[in-house]
């Protein structure tokens, strides 16, 4: 039976591991590829923002994936191996929130998988503009650099050269190891991220001897997720000025957000996304004939009001 390698996507809230994800799906490469994509909040929005068409993406959304779903990736990979057809890897997204060292874990643990696949890589996307400050306030952010085969260090035209060179004497200090690839929304060849071989389990265990141990993993819980939806159409002027209002007023407190659209007047899903003040949007494909154009939208960050959110949310709705 061949052994089927895995790429494990990491990296922070909004550094744009989506976006990297789709950028290998994109290239004519030929390939076949199995897509897990984790979600922190209950409400899911990646799988509709992955743009292979042939691959089948499979959700796990309400929790993260070292650690209250980690028995989810363990029966989706054993059910995939179990298929027939097979593929050329698989791709695992990580939630912006996870630690990549328990989701590594599967891969060595669990007898089945870890003797049908084989963990590649992990690949850290990092976003230039945020970095600095995350390595400063979270765990996870420290981990996903820790354990890096490669970090993309990503967003490279937010900041100048001295930023840049001072992330990475930073990144290096943290892991010499890792292989610093600067990028603008994750342009890079796939031979920088894919087929590498990179995963050293005894470099591993030499940083970390109790890696292979099942400690549990514990987020910050000051960090929160808030999932809204409305079945309305949304009066575009109406959430425009509610949008602005909240990035303006609780900016530094979003570490994330990301949402598809109904809104009215219009018959294509718009897609508003972001981190912190920095915040963007555009439009999709056309909603899909008879199916419902319930718009959801995902908050993730500290101290969130989710009460207020959920009635700023439904007031946006058009009468």
């Amino acid at each position: 039976m061949s052994v089927i390698p895995v790429t494990v996507l990491t990296g922070y809230l909004g550094a744009g591991k989506t976006t990297l994800l789709n950028r290998i799906l994109s290239e004519p490469h030929g390939k076949r590829f199995a897509v897990i994509v984790n979600e922190f909040g209950e409400i899911g929005i990646d799988n509709e923002l992955v743009v292979g068409a042939d691959e089948e993406v499979f959700e796990m959304n309400n929790g993260c994936i070292c650690c209250t779903v980690r028995g989810d990736l363990i029966r989706i990979i054993n059910g995939l191996l179990k298929r027939k057809g097979g593929f050329d890897g698989i791709l695992i997204e990580t939630t912006g929130l996870a630690d990549p060292a328990p989701v590594a874990q599967t891969f060595f643990v669990d007898p089945d998988v870890s003797t049908r696949t084989r963990l590649d890589a992990i690949v850290t996307v990092a976003d230039a503009g945020h970095l600095e400050r995350r390595l400063d306030d979270s765990h996870e952010a420290q981990e996903q650099v820790a354990f890096a085969d490669v970090v993309l260090l990503n967003k490279t035209d937010l900041v100048d050269e001295a930023v840049l060179a001072a992330l990475e004497r930073r990144i290096r200090t943290m892991n010499p190891f890792a292989r610093i690839v600067r990028t603008q929304r994750c342009a890079v060849p796939l031979d920088h991220v894919l087929g590498l071989g990179a995963f050293d389990l005894d470099r591993v265990l030499a940083m970390e001897p109790d890696f292979l141990g099942e400690d549990d993993h514990e987020h910050d819980q000051s960090v929160t997720g808030v999932s809204l939806s409305e079945d309305r159409p949304l009066d575009p002027a109406a959430f425009d000025l509610w949008f602005r209002t909240l990035i303006n007023v609780r900016g530094t407190d979003l570490l994330r957000y990301k949402g598809i659209l109904s809104l009215r007047g219009s018959n294509r899903r718009t897609v508003v996304q972001g981190v912190h003040m920095l915040a963007d949007s555009g439009n999709l494909s056309p909603w899909p004939e008879g199916a419902p154009r319930t718009s959801r939208f995902v908050l993730i960050g500290r101290n969130l009001d989710a009460d207020a959110l959920r009635a700023g949310f439904a007031a946006c709705a058009a009468s």
